[in-house]
């Protein structure tokens, strides 16, 4: 198979264990950079050009597309579509996944367990969002936030107050949630290919740390998970049409909340913590799955 990677940085561990697993079996793999595309928008000849060349004759797509670069990430991945390229994950389900607003309201409607959370336009609005989802303290997020950037933990009504009230201010689109203490400053990241969930590690904050990202100073383990959480992150990933998801739950006194859905999930911590290749079993997915045009929504939507 001839297979196309976006991403910006090659030498990322995620980028790089791809590759190695792509050759080890006996496939080629392309890195490019995501931004250095340009399209060609024609009628029943859609084209991606990158250094001069016409990018033609890839079976599959493997979308690594940072957040920062979203928009323009998600219109080079729809074209690669247009042209019948298949896509380990579809720009339609990315898009989905980025909004965290948007996604929350898919999962709640599936009975996907979540934290409280609220969303309002006014500043005048705080207190009673903050009321809402049983604080203080709440979690404030902005929607744009990505690795733990951009989450703020207030413990108090006039700091969530103040913090809800200079966002708004600056128009800035924020979601208030829950707090769930019971958490302790841990969650889970269970990584799914797939209908199945291959590999799952426990993250731990850093101390007076209540975010338990890797980059922050956090540290994990591997864990063995509930059916209760199994069955929670498969169908989280499946509802955003996910088919590899970094899914993030919280251990709540009331089950499993899902905190986030990542469609580009990091390789190096669950590989270190668990031991398992799964960079290889990402190929060995694309393998039994990339046909040409049966992506599912050609790029609508």
């Amino acid at each position: 198979m001839k297979i196309a990677m976006l991403a910006r940085n090659p030498n990322l561990y995620s980028h790089k264990r791809l590759v190695e697993a792509a050759e080890a079996k006996g496939h080629t793999i392309d890195i490019i950079n995501t931004t250095q595309c340009n399209m060609n928008i024609t009628a029943h000849r859609p084209q991606v050009n990158y250094n001069g060349r016409s990018l033609a004759g890839y079976d599959a797509v493997i979308p690594r597309i940072g957040a920062s670069i979203t928009f323009y990430g998600l219109a080079v991945l729809r074209q690669f579509e247009m042209m019948g390229v298949w896509p380990l994950n579809e720009s339609v389900a990315i898009g989905r996944s980025r909004d965290k607003l948007r996604s929350l309201q898919l999962l709640s409607r599936e009975g996907i367990g979540l934290p409280v959370t609220g969303f309002a336009n006014s500043a005048k609005q705080a207190e009673e969002m903050i009321k809402m989802v049983n604080g203080p303290p709440v979690v404030i997020k902005l929607l744009e936030g990505t690795q733990g950037i951009g989450v703020i933990l207030s413990n108090t009504m006039s700091s969530a107050k103040s913090v809800f009230e200079a966002f708004r201010g600056a128009k800035i689109n924020i979601l208030v949630q829950e707090f769930i203490k019971e958490a302790g400053g841990s969650d889970i990241r269970a990584f799914v290919i797939g209908n199945r969930v291959v590999g799952a590690m426990m993250r731990h904050g850093a101390p007076g740390e209540f975010r338990s990202n890797l980059h922050r100073g956090g540290t994990s383990e591997q864990i063995r998970i509930t059916p209760e959480e199994r069955s929670t992150a498969v169908r989280a990933a499946r509802v955003m049409g996910l088919n590899v998801a970094g899914v993030d739950l919280l251990r709540a006194n009331h089950g499993p909340v899902l905190m986030e859905i990542n469609s580009s999930p990091g390789l190096e911590g669950i590989e270190k913590a668990t031991g398992l290749d799964i960079a290889g079993q990402i190929i060995t997915f694309i393998e039994s799955h990339a046909k040409p045009r049966k992506t599912r929504t050609r790029g609508r939507g």
